[in-house]
């Protein structure tokens, strides 16, 4: 049961904010501010406006964390609120645990540090350097925080991160390893050697118009817009929740992981990976095709994921795949990497609760072979009772989350 959701995102730094900006189509994407873009090829990305971390942790704590881990403490702070946690509530339990990754972790870090290396020599390098850097310390310091004691598991797993995390918490409470968990995923990669290795990589828009830079699914859609920020869900077994009477929002139903097993970077052309995963959850929630009402698509807006993506629903769903709503959030947010399945597993959550499909903005001309309902420009009121919300990873890393309405017993 999902009972406590936190985000840090470039739409707004609270649950509200956040999905205000998803149901009414704004653009979380603007000019890179972080830092000068005069000789990048790439000029905008999806920053985290007005993040405080004094909100959420001591001034002196912030210079012993990277950004990505102070997003994924906050969000995993407001989550903890949301459910109606104390901050001791959890503490010196083993039947608690953090499912929490990163794609890449600590790169603000990394890049500041190789710099003071190469100017200043080796023994100006920071001390806290590696624990700043590497991508399982999110998880390490949201346990810190709270003073849990049970499974403390990252997940690195690039762009598929963040689902991953919450499938694999979700059977850690199900097979009965947990009690609850905090899952999610963080990102902070808006820097010079993230946007340049991306650039180089030939994965980012390169348009310098935001209205026209993240365009899933559009015949002139380009690459992705790097994104930024944390999602963190509260995840609880029914038993759990109905005993402390807490608010439950939705369920996981279901989960799906395979491996392309194919390239670095590209997926399968034919989306085979990605329609597994799907499948697989769909299974594990026991759930008929009929059942689905709303797809969250990975839709980057890079040639190579569209189309595959969509491939994937029509193998799945056959000729139903016309008439399920399938939707890119990325087309407002850019992608959060890491924190990209976390932020879209809390769109999927509020559409169940609230009967609302989310929009692909930006999106004027399907591309070739792109033609299903991507719910072009304006959100919808729909009757939702399962939502699939699928992420795509580089190296072949492919998950989907089956999350069903919650109707109380």
């Amino acid at each position: 049961m999902i009972t406590g959701l936190g985000i840090i995102s470039p739409l707004g730094n609270t649950v509200a904010e956040f999905w205000g900006g998803i149901k009414g189509g704004r653009l979380g994407i603007g000019p890179i501010t972080r830092f000068d873009t005069t000789q990048f090829k790439v000029k905008i990305g999806a920053e985290v406006k007005d993040f405080r971390p004094e909100n959420y942790m001591e001034k002196k704590e912030t210079k012993r964390m990277d950004l990505y881990a102070q997003y994924a403490l906050a969000s995993a702070v407001d989550a903890v609120s949301d459910a109606g946690l104390g901050e001791d509530a959890l503490k010196g339990s083993f039947r608690a645990g953090v499912y929490f990754g990163s794609g890449i972790g600590g790169l603000i870090t990394m890049q500041e540090q190789v710099r003071k290396l190469v100017e200043k020599g080796p023994d100006r390098v920071g001390p806290l350097f590696i624990p700043m850097t590497i991508a399982n310390m999110a998880a390490g310091l949201i346990a810190l925080r709270f003073g849990i004691h049970g499974a403390s598991l990252p997940v690195v797993s690039a762009c598929a991160t963040g689902v991953n995390t919450i499938g694999e918490a979700a059977r850690a409470i199900r097979h009965g390893y947990l009690d609850i968990a905090i899952a999610g995923g963080a990102e902070a990669t808006i820097t010079e050697m993230g946007i340049a290795g991306f650039t180089n990589l030939t994965a980012l828009s390169e348009s310098n118009d935001p209205a026209r830079a993240s365009i899933p699914f559009d015949r002139d859609r380009a690459g992705f817009v790097m994104g930024e920020g944390s999602g963190a869900l509260i995840l609880e077994s029914l038993d759990n929740a109905l005993a402390r009477n807490a608010n439950i929002y939705a369920e996981v139903a279901g989960y799906g992981a395979t491996s392309d097993a194919y390239h670095m970077t590209a997926p399968l052309p034919d989306g085979a990976g990605a329609a597994g995963a799907m499948r697989l959850a769909m299974e594990d929630a026991e759930a008929g095709h009929d059942k689905i009402g709303y797809i969250n698509a990975h839709g980057t807006g890079t040639p190579a994921n569209d189309l595959p993506e969509t491939l994937a629903v029509k193998s799945v769903f056959g000729d139903m795949a016309y008439n399920i709503p399938f939707s890119s959030t990325k087309s407002m947010t850019g992608h959060m990497l890491g924190a990209a399945g976390a932020a879209e597993a809390i769109v999927c959550t509020l559409a169940l609760r609230d009967g609302f499909v989310p929009p692909t903005i930006g999106l004027e001309n399907p591309g070739e072979g792109c033609d299903l309902d991507y719910v072009k420009g304006i959100g919808r009121n729909a009757e939702i009772d399962y939502a699939l919300t699928t992420s795509l990873g580089f190296g072949g890393h492919n998950a989907c989350l089956c999350l069903k309405k919650w109707e109380g017993q």
